[in-house]
């Protein structure tokens, strides 16, 4: 049962990553609305139109990775990802809540009762327990390419 834990959550993570790239990559009103307001907020004006296709391409390369030898590297780029999107859902105008938009008027008709938010918390989680099951394992991959040999090196 162990040993599909870390597949169990790698699919989901990729469901996440993979779903959301038809928006980012094709300029949804939904992603112009999230980056839009994160490059305002920010000052990098750069950011509203360049910001979709930089988090897909990462989400992308995670969604790969964790079908390789280096899924627990994928898991922490998963992790690093989700835990930018929750700090922005959080600590900038951008909000919980997501509208939705009609993409014939732009009109806003709605929206999607955090549903995005809760997402990512759930993808967050789903990251770290990877991170931390290849933590824990004694062939840790990311202890490997950190240097770190045993519980002391960690600890000082």
């Amino acid at each position: 049962m162990k040993k599909w834990i870390p597949i169990v959550l790698s699919v989901f993570i990729a469901f996440v990553f993979l779903q959301s790239l038809p928006f980012k990559f094709g300029g949804s009103l939904e992603t112009q609305h999230i980056f839009v307001t994160l490059a305002d907020w920010s000052g990098f004006a750069w950011f509203g139109a360049y910001g979709g296709y930089m988090i897909g391409t990462a989400e992308l390369l995670a969604a790969i990775l964790l079908f390789t030898p280096i899924r627990p590297l994928a898991a922490l780029g998963a992790l690093g990802i989700m835990s930018g999107a929750i700090f922005f859902h959080v600590f900038t105008p951008l909000g919980i809540i997501m509208p939705h938009f009609d993409a014939t008027t732009g009109l806003q008709i709605g929206d999607d009762g955090g549903v995005l938010f809760i997402m990512a918390c759930i993808t967050w989680a789903c990251a770290l327990t990877l991170v931390l099951m290849d933590l824990r394992s004694p062939n840790s991959f990311l202890k490997r390419i950190a240097g770190i040999t045993n519980k002391q090196e960690i600890i000082q």
